[in-house]
C-alpha cells in the first residue's frame, strides 16, 4: 500500500514537472484567426462586399416589386397575352434574383474559406516556428481541450509573431 502511494506521488510530481518545463502549450486558433491583422482585414473585405451585394439585391428587389405593382395596376387594362407576358417576365426576374442571391452567397462563402485556409496555413507555420524555438514537445488547439491553465496559452505570442511576419 505504501509503495502504491509513493508511486502515485512520484507520478504526480513527474507530470507536474513536465508541464512546468514548458513542453506543452495550446493555441486558440479561432482567436488568432479573428484578431490577427490579416484576419481583421479579411473580415472587413468580406463585409464590404456583403454591403455592395446587399445594395444590388435591394435594387433588384425594388425593381421586382415595381413590376409586380405595375402588373396589378394594369391587370384590368391588359389583354390576356400581355398579362401572361408580364407575369412570365415577373417570374423570370424572381428566378434571376434567387439565382443571383445564391451565387453571391456561394462566392462569399468561398472567399471566406479561402481567406481562412490561407491564414490558418500561415498561422500553422508560425506555431511550428514558436514550438521549435521554445522547445515545445506538443502544441494543442484550444477547441478540444476541456481545461488547461492559461500559463501554457501561447495564442497572443502566435498572433504577435504572425502580425510581425506579415509586415
Amino acid at each position: 500500500m505504501k509503495q502504491c502511494v509513493l508511486t502515485l506521488i512520484a507520478l504526480v510530481f513527474t507530470a507536474s514537472s513536465v508541464l512546468a518545463a514548458g513542453g506543452i502549450a495550446y493555441v486558440d486558433l479561432q482567436k488568432a484567426l479573428n484578431t490577427s491583422n490579416a484576419g481583421v482585414a479579411a473580415k472587413q473585405e468580406i463585409s464590404e462586399q456583403v454591403k455592395k451585394y446587399e445594395e444590388i439585391v435591394k435594387q433588384k428587389q425594388d425593381a421586382l416589386m415595381t413590376l409586380k405593382d405595375d402588373i396589378e395596376k394594369q391587370s384590368v387594362l391588359l389583354s390576356e397575352d400581355a398579362k401572361s407576358q408580364k407575369l412570365r417576365e415577373y417570374q423570370q426576374q424572381g428566378k434571376d434574383l434567387e439565382r443571383f442571391t445564391k451565387d453571391i452567397q456561394e462566392e462569399l462563402q468561398q472567399k471566406d474559406a479561402d481567406f481562412t485556409n490561407r491564414i490558418l496555413e500561415q498561422l500553422s507555420e508560425v506555431i511550428k516556428e514558436i514550438g521549435e524555438a521554445e522547445d515545445y514537445d506538443l502544441v494543442l488547439e484550444r477547441t478540444g481541450i476541456l481545461y488547461t491553465s492559461d500559463r501554457i496559452d501561447i495564442t497572443q505570442k502566435v498572433i504577435d509573431a504572425y502580425n510581425a511576419k506579415q509586415q
